[in-house]
Formats: structure tokens, sequence, C-alpha cells
């Protein structure tokens, strides 16, 4: 609970809260040596490292083995786990027992989307004693029944409602408030009134922290990124020219050359050599 309070108490001193979402033991020793605040390992991996189209296609299985390996590296930081989709479609009992297992394998805490019933699930997490922060506005495993990826919030009714949602996610214990893809005014005033930190992505700069996934800023995925992520280096294109130049070496028959090669004695070959099979 140590790292819980922690992170509470960041914005009752109103320091920001730094979070990054990576997936694997070396990313998690990088984050943990630079002094992150918060990893998220996120169902975001489906689409990130397995090439699936929605987050709704990873399961336990694969959200465990990806916690492992976060939890190796991450010495020092706070880590939160998604409870991915079907961790919690049987209702309470099922998720409690699920959420107990990222515990149980090291997380301190998990994170959980809104969903239509999900206070049910979200009240028997806590009461078992598990750190839960929540998660409103666009929310991608419901994200049928949003009609598509697209910001969440920008009408008086639609604000009003994310509020209101945010607000019971306190009340019943959420120890911080993750803010997707809402006007920034929206997250302004959510982050004014709540008591817990707002952690915000595609939420503007008024959130308590923020959040993006370390291979949208590293440039490392190959696809359409989202307005809200900064690519603060490019890294594909170098990582392209080294294969590409280690190829080239390869078919040359340059690489490995004798500073990447091992040696015997002289005197121990020629008795190899002497040898018959």
């Amino acid at each position: 609970m140590k790292k819980i309070e922690e992170i509470k108490n960041k914005k009752l001193k109103g320091e920001r809260i730094v979070m990054l979402t990576a997936y694997d033991y070396p990313f998690a020793c990088f984050l943990d040596e630079v002094g992150v605040d918060i990893i998220l390992v996120g169902d975001s991996l489906a689409n990130v490292l397995l090439g699936l189209s929605s987050t709704r296609e990873v399961g336990m299985k694969e959200m465990l083995h990806h916690v492992r390996a976060v939890v190796r590296g991450a010495q020092n930081t706070m880590v939160v786990a998604d409870m991915p989709f079907e961790a919690y479609q049987n209702g309470p009992q099922q998720a409690v027992e699920n959420a107990r297992q990222f515990l149980n394998e090291g997380c301190h805490a998990i994170k959980m989307e809104w969903f239509e019933g999900c206070l049910d699930v979200f009240s028997a997490v806590i009461k078992a004693g598990i750190p839960l922060m929540g998660h409103v506005g666009l929310t991608p495993q419901s994200v049928l029944e949003q009609k598509g990826m697209k910001v969440q919030g920008k009408d008086l009714e639609s604000g009003r409602l994310i509020i209101k949602n945010a607000k019971v996610l306190e009340d019943i214990g959420c120890f911080s408030v993750l803010l997707e893809c809402v006007p920034m005014e929206l997250a302004k005033i959510i982050t004014a009134r709540l008591k817990v930190p707002t952690i915000g992505v595609g939420a503007g700069v008024y959130c308590d922290g923020q959040v993006l996934v370390v291979h949208d800023i590293l440039g490392l995925f190959k696809g359409r990124s989202p307005k809200f992520s900064k690519k603060y280096i490019d890294l594909l294109p170098l990582i392209k020219q080294a294969v590409e130049q280690y190829k080239k070496e390869v078919l040359a028959g340059e690489f490995p050359d004798d500073a990447h090669s091992f040696h015997m004695p002289s005197d121990e070959v020629k008795k190899l050599g002497s040898l018959k099979f």
C-alpha cells in the first residue's frame, strides 16, 4: 500500500505523476532507472506487441506473462496491470480472483475500464483489498458500445456523465482515475473535483499525471499514432538501417570479422586438424 499512498500524496503536494505503458523486462529496467512513477502493463499489448485488432482479444494468460516480465525489471517503480476483457465477464467473484493473480505476480494495483454494470465488480475488487485505478472517457474494451475510437464528453450531457462516473469511482475507493480522450476543459473540472489523482491520456495538461505508450514516444510502433501521442524520437529508421547493414555484411562475408570471433591456440588447431573422424 506504500506505493499507493505515494501516488495519492503527489496530488496533495502538487507534484506531477509520470506514467508509461510498457510490456517487457528491458523496458521495465529502463523506465525504472529513469525513475518514472508508474509502469502500466496495458492490454494495448494486443495491438502493439501481438498484432491483434482489439484489446478485447488479449486475455489473462498473455497479461500475466507480460506482468511477470515487467515486475522483474521494475525494482522500484509501481506496476499497474490492466484487467483484460475476459477477466470480469462472469461477475465480481471472477474479477476478484483474476485481479488477485496480478497482485500475486508482484503488481501493486490493477486498472479497470468503466463498463455498464461495472460498479458491482469494482466494489468487490476494492473490498477484497485490491488497489484499483478506474478508467473513464474512451474505454477501448467497450469501443463498440461507444461507436468507435473517438473523443468522449464533448457536449454537456456526455461531459456531465463522465464527471459523475469519475466521482463515483472515487467514492467507491479507487485510488486514481485515468481519463482517456476527453476535452482538456472537462479533464480540468474532474481533476479539480476529485481528491484522488487523475492520469490523462489524450486529456490535456490539467490532469495530475500523464501516460503514453513507450513504443509510441520512441517511434517503435509502425502505424497511425493518435493525435494525443508525441513521438520524442523516431527509432524505427535507425533500427531498419542497422538490420540492413547486418544483412549486407552477412551476405558479403564481412560479419563476423576477427574482432567478433573466438580463437584456439595454434598448436591445438594443428592437433585437431590431424584427427581422423
